[in-house]
Formats: C-alpha cells, structure tokens, sequence
C-alpha cells in the first residue's frame, strides 16, 4: 500500500500556512510539524498521551485550528502541537470533520457515507 498526501492550508488568528500532510489513517489526531504551528501562533490547550508502534508513550500538546482542504471547504480541527522530528499527519478525527475517508485502494479521499439511524 503507498502513501497518500494532500494538500492544505491551515489557518489561525488571519495567518496561512500551506502543509504538505500524509493522510494516515491510523492515526487518531492531526499533527502539524513546531515551524508550522510556531508560525500560526497556536497555543497549547491541553496535553495528551500517545503510545508510539514501539510501545513508548510520549506527551504533546494539543490545540485547534482552522483548515482548508481544497475542494472540501474548511473546518476547525483539534491539532496536535508537534516537535521539529515529528510529520505533517492528517489523523481520523479531521477526516471525520470534513467527512472523508482514505480510498487505500485509489490512494486518495473521498467522501463518507453517512450512517443514520431512525426511529421509524
């Protein structure tokens, strides 16, 4: 299975920065490298822990921030407040935002189907 990377614009306080993101669908949150959201001037929220695939737990701040996905419109997103070793990740929870899902198959997004349930 190959990678798959989109491109965004992710916004804070009237500044852009254009990010280059690998969509990884295993992971949980979106990650912005520090020289982006150092750029933005975003300021932690909160902290949360994550268990790497070795099994160490590491801590990262955790914030939010407004993105843009072309052709997907704009959504505010919780963001985790990256390290300089850390990538650009576009997580699960902001694919559920815009409403999309990784298409492995033809290594791009595309939108979800929706599940409701009524009551009739």
């Amino acid at each position: 299975m190959g990678l798959v990377y989109v491109d965004g614009v992710v916004k804070h306080d009237g500044k852009g920065v254009r990010v280059r993101f690998l969509v990884d669908s295993g992971a949980t949150y979106t990650v912005l490298t520090k020289s982006v959201w150092e750029e933005l001037g975003l300021k932690p929220m909160g902290e949360v822990e994550f268990v790497l695939a070795d099994g160490t737990v590491i801590k990262r701040a955790i914030s939010e921030a407004l993105l843009e996905l072309p052709g997907y419109g704009e959504w505010h997103t919780p963001v985790v407040l990256g390290e300089s070793e850390d990538e650009n990740l576009l997580g699960v929870v902001t694919l559920e935002i815009f409403g999309l899902v990784l298409d492995p198959f033809k290594r791009e997004l595309r939108p979800a189907r929706g599940l409701m349930k009524t009551t009739h």
